[in-house]
This record gives C-alpha cells, sequence and structure tokens, in this order.
C-alpha cells in the first residue's frame, strides 16, 4: 500500500520534471483551454509511460518546487472527460493528498495507468486537432505527427519511488493521532479499522434528524494512504459504515423564496477487501429540483444585476445583498432548469466575489463543484 504523501515527496525530490512525471500550480477543468491542456498531458504521459505508472502532481509551484496546494477536488467523473476526448484513454485517478502543512488545502495527484496502446485526441478541443498525438519530450508534452513506436523506459525508475513510499505502521499510527489530535480537535472525531489493515478517520459537526446522524464541516480520510475522501466546510453528509465498506451520501441545500431542502447528491461506497485491496463505487442519485420559470427569469436576471454593479464597484441596497448571499446557489438552480447561461455567470461570479465576499465566493466554489458533477453525468 502507498503512501501517498510519501510518493508526491519522492516524485518532487527526484528530479525536475521528466517523461514520468509533471507537475501544476493549478488546472482548471471549467474552460476549454484548460481541459485541453490537461488532457494533452494525459496523452502524452499515458504514450511516453506503456508498462509503469506516470504522474501530475497539483498544487506546486513550477520553479521552486514549493507546495502551496490546491481546493479539494471531488469530481469522481474527471475519467468521462478522458474517456469523451481520447482514444485509447488510459484509466486515470485523481486523489487529494493531505500535507501538515497545508489547513484547508490540499495537494491533488493524479495517477495514469498503464495500457500499453497509442492515446491520441478523439475530437478537436480548443487549439488542438483531433487526431494529435503527444508525447514527453523530457518535460514537455509535444506533438508527434508521425506514427510512432512507444518504449518501456521508465518502470524501473518508477517502480523504485513507488516501493520508496510504501506505507507502515508508524506513518498510519503518526495520521490516525494528528488527525484526530491536532487537525480536528475541535470537532467530534473517529476512527475505524476495516479488514485489519485500513483505517478511515473522519471529523464533523453532527446533528441529528429523528434516528439519523448527519455532518457538516466534514473532514473524512484513508490514512493509510494520506488521502482525503471527502472535505466540505458547507454541504452535509450522512455516514453509514459495515465491516465491509465505508458509505457516504452528500446533500445539497438547495431552494428559492426561502423554502430550502437538502437534496441527496451522491453516494460513494468505499468497499474493503481481505486481499489488502479497496475499491471506490461513485453513484450520482440527484434528481434536480424544478421551479417556475417565471420566478427563475426574474432571479437570473436579478443576480446578472447584482453582478454588473458589483464589476463597476457601484453599491449594493439591502434587497441586493440579501440576492447575493444567494446567488451561487440561485445560478445553479437556473442551470439546473435549463438556463443553459447560467453555467457561465457563475463561472463569472466566482472571480468576481473573489474579493469582494469571502462567504459568496466559497458558495460559488461549491456550486461550479456541483454543476461539474451533474455535467459529467
Amino acid at each position: 500500500m502507498i503512501n501517498k504523501r510519501l510518493l508526491i515527496k519522492n516524485l518532487l525530490a527526484h528530479n525536475d520534471e521528466s517523461s514520468f512525471y509533471d507537475k501544476k500550480r493549478k488546472i482548471d477543468l471549467n474552460s476549454k483551454e484548460g481541459k485541453a491542456k490537461f488532457l494533452k498531458h494525459i496523452c502524452a504521459l499515458s504514450n511516453s509511460n506503456p508498462a509503469n505508472n506516470s504522474f501530475i502532481v497539483i498544487g506546486v509551484e513550477d520553479e521552486t518546487n514549493e507546495i502551496r496546494g490546491v481546493d479539494f477536488f471531488d469530481d469522481s467523473k474527471i475519467q468521462n472527460l478522458v474517456n469523451a476526448y481520447l482514444t485509447n484513454p488510459p484509466l486515470i485517478i485523481y486523489e487529494n493528498v493531505a500535507f501538515p502543512s497545508l489547513t484547508d488545502k490540499v495537494v491533488g495527484l493524479v495517477t495514469i495507468r498503464p495500457h500499453g496502446k497509442i492515446t491520441s485526441l478523439r475530437k478537436n478541443i480548443w487549439k488542438y486537432w483531433g487526431g494529435s498525438i503527444f508525447m514527453r519530450d523530457g518535460s514537455i508534452s509535444m506533438p508527434k505527427d508521425f506514427e510512432i513506436e512507444i518504449k518501456d523506459v521508465n518502470s524501473e525508475i518508477v517502480k523504485s519511488i513507488e516501493n520508496a513510499a510504501k506505507n507502515n505502521i508508524k506513518l498510519t499510527l503518526d495520521g490516525v493521532i494528528d488527525f484526530i489530535n491536532n487537525r480536528h480537535k475541535d470537532l467530534e472525531s473517529h476512527y475505524k479499522v476495516f479488514k485489519e489493515q485500513f483505517v478511515v478517520c473522519w471529523a464533523g459537526t453532527p446533528k441529528k434528524l429523528k434516528d439519523k446522524t448527519y455532518y457538516s464541516r466534514v473532514d473524512i480520510e484513508l490514512i493509510n494512504e494520506q488521502v482525503r475522501l471527502f472535505y466540505s466546510a458547507l454541504d452535509e453528509i450522512s455516514i453509514d459504515f459495515t465491516e465491509d465498506y465505508f458509505k457516504i451520501v452528500e446533500y445539497v441545500h438547495l431552494g428559492l423564496n426561502e423554502q430550502f431542502k437538502y437534496y441527496p447528491l451522491e453516494e460513494v461506497t468505499i468497499h474493503f477487501y481481505e486481499n489488502g485491496s479497496y475499491n471506490i463505487d461513485t453513484k450520482l442519485i440527484f434528481e434536480p429540483p424544478q421551479f417556475n420559470k417565471k420566478t427563475l427569469y426574474h432571479i437570473f436576471n436579478a443576480n446578472n444585476a447584482v453582478l454588473e454593479k458589483i464589476k463597476h464597484n457601484i453599491p449594493l441596497n439591502n434587497s441586493e445583498k440579501k440576492d447575493l448571499s444567494l446567488l451561487p446557489s440561485t445560478y445553479l438552480i437556473c442551470y439546473l432548469n435549463n438556463f443553459e447561461d447560467a453555467r457561465h455567470k457563475l463561472q463569472d461570479a466566482k472571480e468576481v466575489l473573489r474579493d469582494y465576499d469571502v462567504k459568496a465566493y466559497q458558495l460559488s466554489k461549491e456550486s461550479l463543484r456541483i454543476l461539474r458533477k451533474v455535467s459529467y453525468n
């Protein structure tokens, strides 16, 4: 079992970016350009490593290797993006890796599994043409316009890096103690051991309704691998587990005119096996709420007016300040009710609100996360 935090440290310490790993300050999967660049690197790393895993580390300064971190990214459907745009798509896994020096941030780790086939772009995206093939030329992903022969040149060195990152009992115990006693000493915390090998820790603010317990301000981590399974300062979740699985159901709070309701969004189940393996099943269970179109047109236009005022530094009245507090979630509702422009408005709002209203900015990020999940499905 590999400790992903150690793996990232070993990759960063090994040398600069190479033909088997890349590092990024951040990635942007909300724009065509961002998606295209991400797919280019996946394609190049897959073609350059037919017999070993390859990696993208996200949240690291390119020049200094300083670990800065990025927001928690829990989009389990990122594989759908790869499958849609690449021929012979590799299996990729995006994991959020916890570092003690980061509080509400993580380091993203993308692992690209080998399959020994040539991967290419299936169709046009941004300035890259369908049919394009990319390879790693040192630390750069370069297009190749001719028939390529994929060669195994990195498997031994990657194997040695992965072996050096294997987990041990000290790392596991230190991880549990740090999670409960340091990082979440102000929250209700728990741990559960599965199959005498796997340790899951979770912390949050509990709320009991009838015979069910829900958590907010939730952090859930698979300690053995230092992988954060779920993190949110806003949404509420329920947790259920047996000796064989750990299940999370995420809920999203949506509504209009103070008529709000919790809607189940996604179910994530981690199955643990006696042979020392596990797998994660993710199922979207969201049924978008439908509202009166006339009411939504009014809200959509009001949101647009508030955004324009903020852009032009015009003070908001009390009614508009109230609209601002709900703006991200109401844009999301509009999109879920077939207002296509609401998606672009929500992305625009995120940038505008970054330095204007911290709470509204956080809500916009959460709304975009939900929108991304729904769109990929």
